[in-house]
């Protein structure tokens, strides 16, 4: 069964995706979706907005813990879904870290190009988690 809030964040990695793809801001895209009646619930728009307001945070979040990897080489999909699983586990202070984690394995499986996108994305996120405090300190010392 797939949940009012996980379908939310599908749709945000979506969002995030088109907006990835395509070069176009967050409002853009939530634009266009509007135009053609696809409507995006409120938990869907926070989400994708706060990643875009700290898409530079939570990409050097990213290249602190990829090894051999550069952002742009992580597909699309697969990064979208990272960043919004960093941004929850960073900035949306009543969601769980584990809710956020294994949030994005779930959609990491349902969107993910690869077959192992989920260990990809758990093998990142379980980074973060280990050295959460550490990075909080390193990349954002006003937490």
């Amino acid at each position: 069964m797939v949940t009012s809030r996980r379908r939310a964040r599908i749709k945000a990695v979506i969002v995030l995706y088109q907006s990835d793809l395509l070069k176009k801001s967050i409002n853009e895209i939530i634009h266009t979706e509007m135009i053609f009646k696809k409507n995006l619930d409120a938990f869907t728009v926070k989400l994708t907005l706060g990643v875009e307001k700290n898409m530079q945070l939570i990409d050097d979040i990213i290249r602190k813990v990829v090894e051999n990897w550069t952002i742009e080489r992580i597909s699309i999909i697969d990064r979208n879904i990272i960043r919004l699983a960093i941004y929850e586990m960073f900035f949306e202070k009543d969601i769980p870290l584990k809710v956020s984690v294994d949030e994005a394995i779930e959609i990491a499986k349902m969107l993910g190009q690869k077959e192992d996108t989920p260990k990809f994305v758990n093998g990142i996120l379980g980074k973060i988690l280990i050295d959460i405090d550490k990075i909080k300190e390193d990349i954002i010392p006003d937490m």
